[in-house]
């Protein structure tokens, strides 16, 4: 998903590109506060959003240096982190995280349902007591590390006083194990550490999966991206050859190409004839 937002700038104002990697982003909801916030910003001509990649890029003022949006989409609600040269590139980082959460909340969750089996089946007494304190024991660091990508989103969320997805996860987590707290201590019949942990564990998975196959297009389309020119040889107006970067390319520039050359542009063929991989 792609959203855009706009300002009026002076004309001949020189204008940089900066791309971040917003990670926060959980719902198109989230889109829009981005883009409402950076639009209020000196200063800022435009903002794009993709929220399949979570990147934002920004085309903004030289004024206005990457530092200064990053503290403008932090004050937003949102952690951002300038991005590489390749904007597509692959990233781990978040992929290897939500693995380690999920392994640990499905040990957690196949021990506390052993346990949990137990009871059900018409444990009582010492015995069930002593399995509600077992699932307490391994539930409680259970929830508290494998929580912590959810957790993490919904209190920065809170902070700046709006909601997101993680908001209400982070609630109904915390009220089941709160709650199955209060029962082992005071010796009640029933505890729900099983259904916490359970809940963590098929969100962190639903998550893990979207995170890995969002990680997979990306590094695809960052492959194709590599393979353009990022320089050029142009002949200036005296017949002159330099080389310029990609970025540097105006229309009406004369771009020579060598046989091999990958082009860092569209353009018409003024002289010479020429054969191209268009894959």
């Amino acid at each position: 998903m792609t959203a855009h937002a706009t300002l009026d700038t002076p004309e001949g104002a020189k204008l940089l590109d900066s791309r971040f990697t917003v990670p926060g982003m959980r719902c198109a909801g989230c889109i829009a506060k981005i883009e409402r916030g950076l639009a209020g910003i000196e200063g800022v001509d435009s903002a794009r959003v993709n929220f399949s990649s979570k990147r934002v890029a920004v085309r903004h003022k030289d004024s206005l240096d990457e530092e200064s949006l990053v503290d403008a989409i932090a004050a937003i609600g949102f952690e951002a982190q300038p991005v590489a040269d390749n904007p597509l590139a692959k990233d781990d980082r978040e992929v290897k995280l939500l693995l380690r959460a999920l392994a640990v909340a499905g040990f957690g969750m196949m021990n506390i349902m052993l346990l949990s089996v137990s009871v059900w089946s018409g444990a009582g007494g010492v015995t069930r007591e002593l399995f509600h304190w077992l699932s307490a024991l391994i539930a409680l660091p259970v929830v508290a590390y494998s929580g912590r990508p959810f957790f993490a989103s919904a209190a920065m969320a809170l902070r700046h006083r709006r909601t997101n997805m993680d908001v209400p996860i982070s609630i109904g987590v915390l009220l089941a194990t709160g709650l199955s707290v209060y029962e082992t201590f005071a010796g009640g019949g029933h505890a729900y550490f099983d259904s916490a942990v359970m809940l963590l564990f098929f969100l962190l998975a639903g998550r893990t999966l979207d995170a890995t196959m969002r990680n997979k297009t990306r590094a695809g389309i960052g492959s194709l991206l590599s393979r353009m020119g990022k320089n050029a040889a142009v002949l200036d107006e005296g017949g002159n050859r330099r080389v310029v970067s990609a970025e540097d390319l105006e229309p009406g520039m004369l771009m020579l190409v060598a046989a091999g050359d990958a082009l860092a542009a569209d353009g018409d063929i003024e002289e010479g004839e020429t054969a191209l991989d268009n894959s």
